[in-house]
């Protein structure tokens, strides 16, 4: 399990930095962490019921809460605040942003959602 050393929170991009012992570093923006929460909301009940979050190009996070000494919990601006991100599922979406953020956008154009362009 990779626990972060260092956790930074850059709220004028609205990205999450995470960097770990060995140098590795994931910068995770706010809107993929709410979009890949591993709440109910979002995950749905089961494989396959994954619920697609739209507009949330904007989503910030507005508090970072540890949950024991094996995750955070995320308070979003759009008031989501009930997934539990231990720190293997951190990593997991930190290693796997490119893959997880290019079948974001595709379940998007799938749904006929046009994303926002956001500075």
């Amino acid at each position: 399990m990779q626990k972060p050393t260092n956790i930074n929170l850059h709220q004028k991009t609205r990205v999450l930095e995470m960097e770990y012992e060995d140098g590795t570093v994931h910068k995770l923006p706010c809107e993929y962490l709410r979009v890949y929460s591993p709440s109910a909301e979002v995950t749905g009940h089961g494989p396959g019921q994954e619920i697609l979050q739209l507009n949330k190009e904007e989503v910030t996070i507005e508090a970072i809460e540890p949950q024991g000494n094996y995750a955070l919990k995320f308070v979003f601006d759009d008031k989501h605040d009930t997934g539990i991100y231990t720190w293997e599922y951190l990593y997991e979406l930190g290693e796997k942003y490119e893959e997880k953020w290019q079948d974001y956008l595709d379940r998007l154009k799938q749904a006929d959602h046009e994303r926002r362009n956001i500075t």
